[in-house]
Formats: C-alpha cells, structure tokens, sequence
C-alpha cells in the first residue's frame, strides 16, 4: 500500500532538491519541492502537506522565519535541514516552531526515522478536535484550512489566510499593528502600517458583506484590529 503522506521540501539547492525527491519516492511518499521561503510558504497553504523539510538558508528569507510564518497558522511537522551545526541556530530554529533538526550531510537511514517521527506527531494533531472559530457567517476551520461564508469557500492567498488566522487565533482580542506586521510578516515590516491596510482592504472585499462598515475584522483606530466572535 502506498504512502499517503505528502512531503514539502523548501530548499534552493537542486541538487539537495533532487537528492530528496528520489530517497522520499523510492520511500513512497509524495512530493513537492520549493526554491524560495515564498514560495514554499504558498505552496503550503495551497497543498497542504503533511510534513515540511526546511532549509535555513534560503535566497528571500531564513528558514526561522518561514517556521514563524508556518505557526501563526499550521501546527504541520517541520525539519530543519541545514549545513549549519551551531546550537544557538538549532535552538532558535526550534524555539520558532521547528519540530526536528538534521544537520547536512545526513544519512537516509537517520532522515527516514526522523520522518517516521514526524509522522506520528502528525497522527497525534489529526485525532485531536479540529480548531473552528465563527463570526457570524463565517467560520474559519484552522485545522483544515478553510474558510467558509454563508456555507460557501472563500479563496484566498497565502498572505491573506495567514493575517486571516492570526487574527482569528486571537479573537476578540486587541492586536496592535506592529505585532500584527512582525508576526503575520517579519519583523523588518513593524512600521508597514500602510501595507497591512492594503491587505485589510482585500481580506475585507472577501469576508464581510460591507467592507467599509466590517463586523468580522474591526479597526482600533491608531492602535491596530480586533477580529469578532461575538455577533
């Protein structure tokens, strides 16, 4: 019986890339590979895997904050692959929501079992009851990924579910804008405001039925939003 579990690998190097994609098939497990923090960021709110091997070093972004990206919205298991052996670079990898640490190079043998670890952390999350949080029409399900309003799917892109669910995971509770910058999108954006407006604008479009009178997402003017469930 084949696998079913669905590995995302972020790393730039294609060699490592190519390295991975035949030890994990030859294993039968799916793939899917990124180049960049973006775009494994997007391939993980669009496909969903199962588990995420991560490179530190990537050309956009370090791979700690892709991990800090993940976690304002997926509990998914994440590997850290990486050339570097430094404790302080292992322990903020996992301080930031890492779940294992291999060091390049690595043995098959040793990456296998640390999947097979993974894997079981993965189970775990999935017996568990799923987070829902509802807002009048909308219901947001985190532990699935989906939005729906009015009982219809709401499309939308990587940036916006993640301001979406970090909002959510903090309902009814005062977010200023800096926390919200640094937290949804690092912490060289505190100062953005301009920018997480444009991205309040169009998460609004989508999620309320007057988006310039909002009952889901509110404005604390010149302090930051709060996100309803009481309505």
């Amino acid at each position: 019986m084949k696998s079913t579990v669905h590995i995302l690998v972020i790393d730039d190097e294609p060699q490592m890339q190519r390295a991975l994609r035949t030890i994990l098939r030859a294993h039968e497990y799916r793939v899917s590979t990124a180049s960049t923090g973006e775009e494994g960021l997007a391939l993980a709110a669009a496909e969903k895997p199962d588990v995420i091997i991560l490179d530190l070093g990537l050309p956009d972004m370090d791979g700690t904050e892709v991990c800090t990206q993940l976690r304002q919205w997926t509990q998914v298991p994440i590997i850290i692959l990486s050339v570097r052996d430094d404790e302080v670079d292992k322990i903020n990898a996992l301080d930031q929501g890492a779940d294992d640490y291999l060091v390049k190079p690595f043995g098959t043998g040793e990456l296998l079992a640390r999947l097979r670890v993974a894997q079981r952390h993965l189970a775990k999350n999935q017996s568990e009851s799923d987070t829902v949080i509802v807002s009048g029409d909308l219901t947001i399900d985190l532990a699935r990924h989906i939005i729906t309003r009015g009982g219809h799917d709401v499309k939308l892109t990587a940036t916006e579910y993640r301001l979406l669910a970090y909002l959510a995971s903090h309902a009814n509770r005062v977010l200023t804008h800096p926390n919200i910058l640094e937290n949804v999108w690092g912490p060289e954006y505190q100062d953005d405001v301009e920018y997480l407006r444009v991205f309040m604008s169009q998460l609004r479009k989508k999620l309320e039925d007057y988006p310039k009178k909002p009952v889901h997402i509110l404005s604390e003017p010149g302090i930051g939003y709060r996100f309803i469930t009481d309505i």
